[in-house]
């Protein structure tokens, strides 16, 4: 019998003070605080992947592209940081990964590949867009695919139409059928859905009914920056809609968008070959930010803990409204809010 641990987190929006606070004295940043409450959970699963919901654009990348929203990147210390805290994989097909032009998204992809990150969903060539992603975990092959429903109105170049997965139901079905060939379990990640939105609208769920019927096993959602609930089927397919925002500044005034999970997934392998997905467990994560000596320090933090009697600087109110969003998280996961 084999045992894998997956781990999987939503939107990373490493954006706005978030990065102000990482900054230091010498002009450089360390990232490592904003992910040192969390990083012991991610290292522990044997596969962790999030939606890296920025770019590495550079300082020099002076590119600007008329966008239906703003435009993200964030300093290169953040790779190296996510890296450190167990990341293995990082989605890179999203609304924002056009934000700085195709240099943007180039410049991305050899930042997470000079950290050591595995990625899928963007590619720097045609060659390297037909090479499929699959991680051998303990002899368990798994296959990774993701797509994203839109770039926020830019446009890929005209001969470059490969450089985005865009979700394309005819090539989805196509990409699913070969992968299933070579891997023993498949992960799609898709970029889909409304913001702000915790329940998931008719065309994610018909979206998701296609890939399972064409055999997907573990379908992970991002883009509506709020949780949207886990649902099982059977005991070799799962998705859960959203998984949220877990790094982010508060986005439109709404507290749960920096309210999150990490999702545990228990793959098991019988003596048989068979595999199934034998639970599904998870962490509530919120982004919390405090005051230390005269500085603004922003941390992803486990509710619970940040929710214990004894942690500082967390007043009535503010343990109140961390409560509610436990409260709300739980019942979206459960398919109750």
């Amino acid at each position: 019998m084999t045992d894998i641990q997956i781990a999987a987190v939503g939107d990373l929006m490493v954006k706005r003070y978030i990065i102000s606070d990482a900054k230091l004295a010498n002009g450089t940043y360390s990232f490592d605080p904003l992910l040192e409450k969390v990083a012991p959970i991610l290292k522990k699963a044997d596969l962790t992947i999030g939606n890296l919901e920025t770019t590495f654009a550079g300082t020099r990348n002076k590119v600007r592209r008329k966008s239906g929203g703003p435009l993200f990147t964030c300093p290169d210390e953040a790779a190296p940081a996510l890296k450190r805290a167990g990341f293995d994989v990082l989605i890179t097909a999203n609304n924002h990964c056009m934000d700085y032009g195709s240099s943007g998204l180039l410049r991305t992809l050899r930042i997470l590949k000079q950290n050591g990150i595995e990625h899928t969903g963007t590619f720097h060539s045609l060659q390297h867009s037909k090479e499929f992603l699959i991680k051998t975990v303990k002899g368990v092959r798994i296959g990774i695919l993701t797509y994203t429903a839109g770039l926020n109105g830019i446009p890929l170049p005209s001969n470059k139409s490969w450089m985005v997965n865009l979700i394309r139901k005819k090539q989805m079905i196509a990409d699913i059928k070969h992968l299933k060939k070579h891997a023993d379990l498949l992960i799609v990640y898709l970029h889909f859905g409304k913001e702000y939105s915790h329940r998931p609208n008719r065309k994610q769920r018909q979206l998701v009914n296609l890939l399972f019927r064409h055999g997907a096993n573990i379908i992970l959602g991002s883009h509506p920056h709020v949780l949207q609930p886990l649902i099982r089927k059977g005991k070799r397919q799962m998705v859960i809609y959203s998984l949220g925002n877990f790094i982010s500044t508060q986005l439109k005034r709404n507290i749960h968008t920096q309210s999150s999970i990490i999702l545990k997934i228990k793959i098991k392998k019988n003596d048989k070959g068979e595999i199934i997905i034998a639970e599904t467990e998870y962490t509530p994560t919120l982004v919390h930010r405090i005051v230390e000596n005269g500085r603004a320090k922003t941390e992803v933090i486990p509710i619970h803990e940040v929710m214990k009697q004894n942690h500082p600087n967390l007043k009535t109110k503010q343990r109140q409204q961390y409560q509610n969003m436990l409260n709300k998280t739980i019942k979206i996961i459960k398919n109750k809010a």
